[in-house]
């Protein structure tokens, strides 16, 4: 059976509506469409690092009843698992502020087993932090060398954009790592100041990655594939409560997409349209189900009602 294995932050989000918390969730960006995939009964598995405190316990609780194995993450004596206020605007948009307490020494983690055809997924300022970059290194090579379908989550922050100069060649090298790039209008705005699909695609991912995944919130989403395959999708306008997690569970659905649809290293560059459609569909679905909840990944409901084998 395949797996999926993420590497990325834990964190435990308390969300905010009108000032008053509403919710406290254990998220993260990749974390969040683990969490899916394990309700869809997927081989999941996740490195990361918490702290031995009650916010861990509580992180590392939710991953074992939601089918995510907690085998590679390290519990760290020293410091504090972070957690994250979120406050939601008007437009369920959420803006945080992080309070984090790492210890010097992070991520002291063995690699999971990696196999031909497993997907690995990385992304967003936990791929690119110096501090943990010796390790995100060996574990995306490895990949690499055992033949695994790479997914790079962008997920740039705005709290970076003075960063995004100095952090452009190890952005490069993450791309260069990757199978398939996701982004939003949002992060290549904060790396590049480019809102099209096609400048971006063109000027900045096309010579490192040939399968691009642009998304743009209640926008339409972008694909462009190796194949030459392109497209434009539209979003169905729903009643959101929250956009917490929405891009991190298009992710789940796409690589559940590839999964269902057996898509492996030697047929992703030969997708054809078809299926690119319903994989889209799949990121699409997955991401309206979890806008409509203060929950950061999909409902159990949503996943036991999915009808397809992933077996």
């Amino acid at each position: 059976m395949r797996k999926v294995i993420g590497i990325g932050e834990t964190i435990l989000d308390i969300i905010f509506k009108g000032n008053q918390p509403v919710a406290a969730v254990p998220g993260g960006s990749v974390f969040n469409g683990m969490i899916s995939l394990g309700r869809l009964a997927v081989d999941t598995v996740f490195i990361s690092e918490t702290g031995n405190d009650r916010v861990g316990d509580t992180i590392l609780g939710f991953m074992y009843e939601n089918n995510v194995s907690t085998d590679y993450v390290e519990v760290f004596p020293n410091g504090k698992s972070p957690v994250a206020l979120a406050f939601l605007d008007d437009a369920s948009q959420a803006e945080f502020m992080f309070y984090k307490d790492y210890p010097k020494q992070r991520l002291e983690v063995v690699t999971p087993d990696i196999q031909e055809n497993d997907i690995v997924i990385f992304g967003s300022y936990y791929s690119l932090n110096p501090v943990l970059r010796e390790k995100m290194l060996e574990f995306l090579n490895l990949a690499k060398q055992r033949k695994a379908i790479i997914y790079y989550d962008v997920n740039f922050r705005s709290s970076h954009i003075d960063e995004a100069m100095w952090l452009a060649p190890t952005i490069i090298e993450n791309l260069e790592f990757a199978d398939i790039v996701r982004g939003s209008r949002e992060d290549f705005m904060n790396m590049y100041n480019l809102d099209s699909a096609d400048k971006v695609y063109k000027e900045k991912i096309r010579f490192y990655c040939p399968n691009f995944i642009y998304t743009a919130g209640a926008d339409e989403i972008s694909l462009r594939t190796a194949s030459g395959y392109g497209r434009e999708y539209p979003v169905e306008e729903i009643e959101t409560v929250s956009t917490i997690g929405a891009g991190d569970n298009f992710n789940a659905g796409i690589i559940y997409g590839l999964i269902a649809y057996d898509i492996r290293r030697d047929n992703l560059n030969k997708i054809d349209a078809d299926t690119w459609d319903r994989i889209i569909e799949l990121g699409r679905l997955f991401s309206q189900e979890v806008c409509q909840s203060y929950d950061n990944s999909i409902s159990v409901d949503f996943a036991n009602e999915l009808d397809l084998d992933v077996s």
